[in-house]
């Protein structure tokens, strides 16, 4: 897939987004077509260096940008050729979505396990146990603690469970 079509898709400029932060958004989401320094990244884009880099780096450890270094044999200077390897990203956006999947799988189970209650004040939310060495009262105003059902959380992240097992494929055991 060329750069143009995955950088189309707002799942994946979403993606971007959260890798890089908005100050290296545009370094994101102008990969050149061949190899680059940051400093031509930098000007090209009117960037500050440090920022072409720290994005440069982000999408390096995720897999979406490689580099090789070219040592100047007269200054010895080391340069860095950039080189953005964004055909890597549909295979990161799955493991992001495996584990999202796990994640919410733990937390699903967390809440079914567990008993709640409610500052309806503060906002605040305890486990039973915390609430008990609490004497049931909010520690932060004093109000009394409600006991708080979470069934419907708990729907919410089934129903979510399932659209990204069908999304991803994923065999539900004991179905």
């Amino acid at each position: 897939m060329a750069f143009e079509d995955l950088l189309s898709d707002p799942v994946i400029q979403k993606y971007l987004h959260e890798l890089v932060g908005p100050k290296g958004m545009p370094v994101a989401a102008a990969p050149p077509d061949g190899e680059v320094t940051d400093e031509e990244l930098a000007e090209e884009l009117d960037l500050e260096l440090n920022d072409v880099r720290r994005a440069l780096f982000i999408l390096y450890e995720n897999d979406l940008a490689t580099y090789r270094r070219l040592r100047d044999e007269d200054s010895g200077w080391l340069t860095y050729l950039w080189t953005f390897e964004y055909d890597k990203i549909p295979e990161n956006l799955e493991e992001e979505m495996h584990r999202l999947l796990d994640a919410l799988e733990q937390r699903q189970e967390y809440e079914r396990n567990h008993e709640f209650y409610l500052c309806e004040i503060c906002s605040l939310r305890f486990e039973f146990g915390e609430a008990m060495d609490f004497g049931f009262e909010c520690p932060e105003c004093g109000s009394p603690l409600e006991s708080m059902e979470n069934s419907m959380l708990v729907t919410s992240m089934e129903e979510r469970i399932e659209e990204l097992e069908r999304e991803l494929n994923v065999e539900v055991l004991g179905a």
